[in-house]
């Protein structure tokens, strides 16, 4: 049996500061939470579900091995989009065109898992659906949401969060020491805020009030906090009464609920700002998640707020408690809450600029992936793929602006095209079509911008072992590109469809269309990762047509491009050919490395079509080199990662010969049963654990029925 150490435990964060009170609520939650259930955390926004519940997880992880994973859905705003989502804090990838929930379905069978889904009132519909779905697959999963009402699935467990208890402002305790969570709480933020303040007997009533009239709720309570660095207390609970006068001025009583109660204070907190802070607030919820200073100051700058005031106003509002900060070692982002983001969104419109920062939001994010796409090609990949991966909501955002707002859709399809590399590369295969084939259908018109589309989303079809639609596809961009004289999209359709036809062992039709593809890339003139993509893919069909030198040579060649470059992704399909040319001449040591360090550059990108060519490769490896057991295990394994990509080795008999001649090896080594065995311990490895087996990094080891151990 094939036995490795736990892998990383999720995603949950450390909280900066200690959970003020909340005792009963976190029992409730830790007592609900088990397999099998999904548990709710209710209440008003700005009540803290999302606090409660992040620290319940973390009191409850020990009870998960298989982990405590949090997944924030207050960016999203398309329910098509949830499973993706999942996905992605998951980091499942599947590079094929099953629906996202059977994806996850699959990958969660058999775990111990604690998935919290953080933000759900907007998506509630869809967010019990998919609850409903993965619970059924996977006994061994708890989902843990928040949201201001139940999704209302038959089971659910809702426990409702109530404002911090408060005290009454004329009854003050002898020790002043002793008081409610809602007085711990606004110390706590007024120390952070002012340095050395205390809760005491001088200013005991006026917090009193002060906590008394926001109803507890501890965002309301921060926003005022936020403040004393400007307004002394005695001020700032006086210019709070005045806004509640008004409010009660004009609807009854026993109407001033705790949202007015929350609502006011964030429209007091937003009096209390300069001009310029409250410009920039309605301006930043344009963005769906974190964001940099300088992206802010990039979509958010004008005459009234110069690039070089956006800076220090995005500090403010963060000492206001208006904006969180987000650090990661020296970079600092910053994020705006969810029910922060919406009064801004609402100002926005309000100034009539909504229309305007939208559009200056798509334009900021079309340049980021522009300049991405050229400088794809080069040392900065890695850095590339994190970035890009670090606003992916904001990315889905502006696609979804384009297909849904008249006179966008073009930009849609040159946006989503221009991503190419970050859905082949990257291993969002899925999504990336989800998007082009969305976009397709909307809009017609024979422009450069949808001939490229064409060839990509034909593309991703190749990749995800779709070949009839990827040709339908290719030769449609091809047509479109003959008749309008487009000559950079003819040359890419043409390329792809050299490469339908060596995914479908038609090498003698595929070298010639790529001796075409690369003529005329030539003659475009450049030198990028499409072209030396194209170089590899040719040496490929050349190497199933019996001229291994020649491919050999092409794939050395790239290979020095790509070192000379920095270049990663395509050097990883390079030393897959160059892997199997090495051990086809007998050196087996040389062709493991080789192997390896296409495996580990594939992984990087999360690119599963290289990964799992080189994992069976490997299994061939270790087949010949007397470790059979390893041998069986590696293909089991490959079998899940093919589950994830497609058709298996893409139907191809060339790209199959060497995990038959591994298993041969194998079962002749074994037997039919121990190598059966073998392979179906492979088959409950997950990506990570079948990675390192395949490095030799693995500390685990294979164990026979019998109880004899083969070590590695």
């Amino acid at each position: 049996m094939v036995q490795f150490a736990a892998r990383g435990r999720g995603n949950l964060a450390l909280q900066p500061t200690a959970l003020v009170g909340r005792r009963s609520e976190l029992a409730e939650l830790k007592r609900l939470c088990r397999p099998g259930r999904l548990v709710t955390a209710t209440g008003v926004g700005g009540v803290g579900k999302t606090r409660v519940a992040l620290e319940a997880a973390r009191e409850l992880q020990d009870g998960f091995p298989d982990g405590v994973w949090v997944v924030d859905l207050s960016a999203l705003r398309d329910a098509s989009l949830v499973g993706h989502a999942i996905a992605r804090t998951l980091r499942v990838v599947d590079q094929t065109a099953r629906p996202q929930l059977d994806v996850l379905a699959d990958h969660l069978v058999g775990k111990r898992l604690l998935l919290v889904l953080d933000t759900c009132e907007h998506l509630r519909e869809t967010a019990s659906g998919v609850a409903e779905v993965l619970l059924a697959a996977a006994p061994g999963l708890c989902v843990l949401a928040t949201s201001r009402q139940p999704l209302g699935l038959g089971g659910e467990r809702v426990v409702p969060i109530a404002p911090l208890a408060t005290a009454d402002p004329e009854v003050m305790p002898v020790d002043t020491a002793v008081r409610p969570p809602a007085f711990d709480l606004f110390e706590q933020r007024a120390t952070a805020v002012m340095g050395g303040f205390e809760v005491d007997e001088r200013n005991w009533r006026t917090v009193a009030r002060l906590c008394r009239r926001l109803e507890g709720l501890p965002l309301a309570l921060e926003l005022a906090a936020g403040q004393l660095r400007h307004v002394p207390l005695e001020d700032l609970l006086e210019r709070l009464d005045d806004r509640f006068r008004v409010l009660v001025d004009e609807a009854e009583p026993a109407d001033v609920s705790r949202h007015d109660a929350l609502r006011t204070t964030v429209g007091w907190s937003h009096e209390l700002c300069t001009r310029q802070e409250r410009l920039l607030w309605a301006r930043l919820s344009v963005f769906a998640g974190e964001f940099a200073p300088e992206t802010a100051a990039a979509v958010c700058n004008d005459r009234v707020l110069p690039v070089g005031d956006v800076g220090p106003t995005l500090a403010r509002l963060a000492d206001k408690s208006i904006l969180t900060r987000v650090e990661d070692g020296a970079v600092t982002r910053y994020r705006l809450l969810d029910t922060l983001r919406e009064y801004g969104a609402e100002w926005l419109r309000e100034l009539g600029e909504q229309d305007d920062l939208r559009r200056r939001h798509l334009d900021w994010c079309l340049q980021l992936v522009e300049r991405c796409e050229r400088e794809w090609f080069g040392a900065g990949q890695a850095e590339i793929f994190q970035l890009l991966r670090g606003v992916h909501v904001d990315l889905s955002a502006a696609l979804k602006y384009c297909l849904t707002t008249p006179g966008q859709v073009q930009t849609g399809l040159r946006m989503a095209a221009a991503m190419c590399f970050y859905w082949v590369g990257c291993g969002f295969l899925n999504e990336g079509r989800c998007w082009l084939d969305w976009a397709l259908a909307l809009d017609a018109e024979p422009t450069e911008a949808r001939a490229a589309a064409l060839w990509v989303d034909g593309y991703i079809a190749i990749k995800q072992g779709d070949t009839d639609g990827a040709s339908a596809l290719l030769e449609a961009s091809q047509a479109q590109a003959q008749r309008t004289g487009d000559r950079v999209a003819l040359a890419n359709a043409i390329h792809r469809l050299g490469c339908v036809a060596l995914v479908t062992d038609d090498h003698a039709r595929a070298s010639v269309l790529f001796k075409d593809a690369l003529a005329r890339y030539e003659a475009l003139g450049g030198l990028d990762t499409t072209v030396i993509m194209a170089r590899v893919e040719f040496a490929m069909t050349n190497a199933f047509q019996g001229d291994l030198p020649f491919a050999v040579e092409l794939c050395e060649g790239v290979r020095a491009i790509c070192e000379e470059h920095g270049e990663g992704w395509v050097k990883a399909y390079a030393l897959y050919v160059l892997a199997f040319a090495s051990w086809t001449a007998g050196r087996a040591e040389e062709a493991t490395a080789l192997a390896r360090e296409s495996l580990r550059l594939s992984r990087t990108f999360h690119d599963l079509v290289c990964a799992v060519l080189s994992i069976e490769l490997l299994a061939l490896f270790q087949a010949a080199s007397g470790r059979p057991e390893d041998a069986s295990a590696l293909q089991g394994a490959a079998k899940r990662v093919w589950r994830t990509v497609g058709l298996p080795l893409f139907g191809s008999a060339y790209f199959n010969a060497p995990h038959g001649q591994g298993e041969a090896l194998a079962r002749e080594a074994l037997g039919d049963a121990a190598y059966d065995r073998h392979f179906e311990d492979g088959t409950r490895l997950d990506l990570d654990q079948a990675v390192a087996f395949a490095m030799g990094e693995s500390p685990g080891r294979l164990a026979s029925q019998d109880g004899s151990h083969h070590r590695r």
